[in-house]
């Protein structure tokens, strides 16, 4: 895959040193030369000094056969105008911008733009430290609209169905592990000690899952 970098500070740095690790082919666009020598000399990639918000510099740095576009600037208009760009001039599929602001996020996500907000992930991942909580975030949405969790069932939900511990708009029970074996959770699914399971949970019920599985274990589900 062909991926191409706007901004190489710390994020985007690391972004392109992980996927030219991963054998992927990385260009990367900063406006400051001084910012390549963060990819370091192993890093085996190109490199294309200007901005990304040039519809020429994009364009000599390959945009028009990129499979995915990421904007991580330190400016949120300037991730957003190059990621615009990119979307409406150069057609590119996948594309991603790094966004401070919340409700600006939301509002280009309307627009088809991919964003990921470092205030609001940082808030949640704090928070989850702080509330020492015995579960297991294994992916945030960002603007605070539903988690992903995971929790050990001990002996008091043992032979409970899975409809008895949902809320409905609020817990959603989506999966179940049962030692190597994951199942889509079904209503009537009957949960053991033991069982892993992965409930999708709105920020207000975020407390009561916490007080659901007071002694559950952090776990990550997978198949």
């Amino acid at each position: 895959m062909r991926y191409l970098i706007v901004g190489c500070g710390r994020v985007g740095s690391t972004l392109a040193k992980l996927l030219d690790a991963d054998g992927h082919q990385v260009i990367v666009v900063d406006e400051n030369p001084g910012a390549f020598k963060r990819l370091g000399q192993k890093f085996k990639g190109h490199v294309v000094v200007g901005t990304g918000i040039d519809y020429d510099v994009l364009k000599r740095s390959g945009a028009a056969t990129a499979d995915g576009f990421i904007a991580v600037t330190n400016g949120d208009n300037r991730n957003v105008m190059a990621a615009l760009i990119a979307q409406r001039m150069f057609d590119i599929k996948k594309i991603v911008a790094r966004i401070y602001d919340p409700t600006r996020g939301l509002m280009y996500r309307d627009l088809g733009i991919e964003t990921v907000c470092p205030t609001t992930v940082g808030a949640k991942l704090i928070r989850d430290m702080l509330m020492e909580a015995p579960w297991d975030t294994l992916q945030s949405f960002d603007f605070g609209k539903v988690t992903s969790l995971t929790a050990t069932v001990r002996a008091s939900e043992s032979g409970k169905r899975v409809s008895e511990l949902e809320r409905p708009g609020r817990i959603r029970i989506a999966a179940v592990r049962t030692g190597k074996t994951v199942r889509v959770a079904a209503d009537d699914t009957i949960l053991s000690e033991g069982d892993e399971i992965n409930a999708i949970v709105a920020p207000d019920a975020i407390s009561e899952f916490a007080q659901m599985f007071q002694t559950a274990s952090p776990a990550r589900m997978s198949a």
